[in-house]
């Protein structure tokens, strides 16, 4: 078994749950979300390659016979989104459970992705690089998305506007990040680079206990987790408030941009449980429904 990121038990209850992405059927566009009544319009619309875990009895015998390949039939309502979603592989992303979170987090996104029939990539975030998935689509891909997951190393320099800007997309879809967002250069770069090649965007902002609301200070040494960078701080209580006017100042200004290009946000702290964070935060947030 190659999930070894959330319990059978659990995927079960992620059922009921489906990514939110109205606007891409509204939109038109050949990635267009599909209803959860499959197959159920007599209007046909496209074929795509049969992948294990899809009803069998959606296969196109004649085309079958004609290319020596299996494919499904897609009707009208069933157009599928091609989802990707870009997690942050930086050093800092291994404090105080962040990376744990985003793992399993990618991993739920990536579940609720392809028992939908929708097309998935994953994309690792490597400093200025990014790490590409192979195109996986039907349920029963889900360990191979959970293996290339479950081999995520957390030990990379963060340079999230490089590394996103690698990507080269099919067409429309729907582009989630999952990532403190600790990176140099003005963020907004992503979101005009997604939205030219028209993404509709999803920020998943992770943040540790500690960053929220440090519980220490005095004469403190701080080390950059990336740099190795060291620093000698007195941390006095005006230095504390500096500093959670600065956080909060950060935290908004990545949600007003975002929503500035009508994406969607959730800000989620790491030692929260995953159960809250997708049934209470991402719902809250229409993330997911």
């Amino acid at each position: 078994m190659e999930n070894r990121l959330i319990s059978s038990d659990f995927l079960k209850r992620l059922e009921r749950l489906s990514l939110n992405i109205e606007k891409l059927m509204n939109a038109g566009g050949g990635g267009a979300r599909k209803s959860r009544a499959k197959g159920s319009s007599v209007e046909f619309s496209d074929f795509r390659e049969y992948s294990s875990g899809d009803d069998i009895k959606r296969i196109d015998w004649n085309a079958y016979g004609r290319l020596n390949r299996l494919f499904i039939k897609l009707f009208m309502e069933e157009r599928e989104a091609f989802i990707n979603i870009f997690l942050d592989c930086s050093k800092s992303m291994e404090f105080d459970n962040k990376a744990n979170l985003s793992m399993e987090l990618t991993a739920a996104l990536s579940y609720l992705s392809l028992i939908n029939m929708d097309r998935l990539c994953l994309n690792l975030m490597e400093g200025k690089n990014l790490r590409v998935s192979e195109v996986y689509g039907g349920r029963g891909q889900f360990n191979r998305s959970a293996s290339f997951i479950n081999k995520v190393e957390f030990v990379y320099e963060t340079d999230l506007i490089t590394a996103i800007k690698n990507k080269r997309f099919p067409g429309r879809g729907l582009a989630i990040i999952i990532s403190d967002f600790f990176t140099d250069g003005d963020f907004e770069e992503i979101l005009k680079f997604l939205t030219y090649n028209k993404q509709e965007i999803v920020l998943l902002h992770i943040l540790s206990l500690y960053e929220r609301q440090p519980d220490f200070g005095g004469s403190i040494r701080l080390k950059d987790s990336e740099t190795g960078e060291e620093i000698n701080v007195e941390l006095s209580t005006s230095i504390l408030d500096r500093y959670e006017k600065a956080l909060n100042s950060f935290i908004t200004d990545i949600n007003e941009k975002c929503k500035k290009y009508g994406g969607l946000y959730a800000n989620v702290t790491s030692n929260e449980k995953m159960e809250k964070v997708l049934f209470e935060d991402l719902i809250k947030s229409r993330i997911i429904k």
